[in-house]
Order: C-alpha cells, then structure tokens, then sequence
C-alpha cells in the first residue's frame, strides 16, 4: 500500500453539520441539548448562546455533530418537537455574516453621536 493511500486512511475526512437550534428553554442548559442530539449520533459540541451582558441564555445554541448524515437525521427529526415545553426550531446553520459596530455605521449616521 503506497504511503499516500495511508495517509488518506489515518486522516479520515470528516464532514461536520453545525445546526441551528432555537426556541430553547431558558432553563436549557448543553448538557441537556447535547444529550438530545446524542440519540441521533456522536455531538462534537452543544452551545447555548448567552447575552454578553446580562449571562442570561437568548433562547438558541448550535450543535455540532461530525457526521452529516446523522445531523441532517437529528434535524428532520427534531425540528417543531416539544422539548422542555416548548417547539424547536431545528434547521443547518447558516454561516456567519459580517456585521456593522455602532460606530461603524457608514453613511447612515447616528444621532447619539
């Protein structure tokens, strides 16, 4: 077997699914979200996204699962289930967008200034 053909075999390509979870509990902590998505597959990672000012959850996280197939599973199943007492919105992240500071505002001003 060549070397580059071993290469390739120890350094399995994995094809991660970030998703989208929202309308969490705000009693929601990630142990429980990742124990969710655990009997859909192996979670790489849950996050419950907090307000950076007050700690306080915002009510949606992001679970990252290395097996696509398994996530796109989790999310067809999950997606409008009641958890915790309310219905979550499961869907793939979207990637991240680039966003404006206050006072980057460009042409349109602000009058606090």
């Amino acid at each position: 077997m060549s070397a580059i053909r071993k290469l390739l075999q120890r350094s399995r390509v994995v094809s991660y699914i970030n998703i989208y979870v929202g309308n969490l509990s705000f009693n929601t902590n990630e142990d429980q979200l990742k124990e969710l998505f655990e009997s859909y597959g192996q979670v790489e990672s849950a996050t419950i996204i907090s307000d950076k000012f007050t700690g306080r959850p915002r009510g949606f996280g992001f679970v990252k699962m290395p097996e696509r197939e398994e996530g796109l599973k989790a999310i067809e199943s999950l997606d409008a289930t009641d958890f915790m007492g309310r219905n979550l919105k499961v869907n793939e992240a979207r990637p991240r967008t680039e966003r404006f500071d206050r006072e980057d505002r460009g042409s349109q001003g602000s009058r606090w200034r």
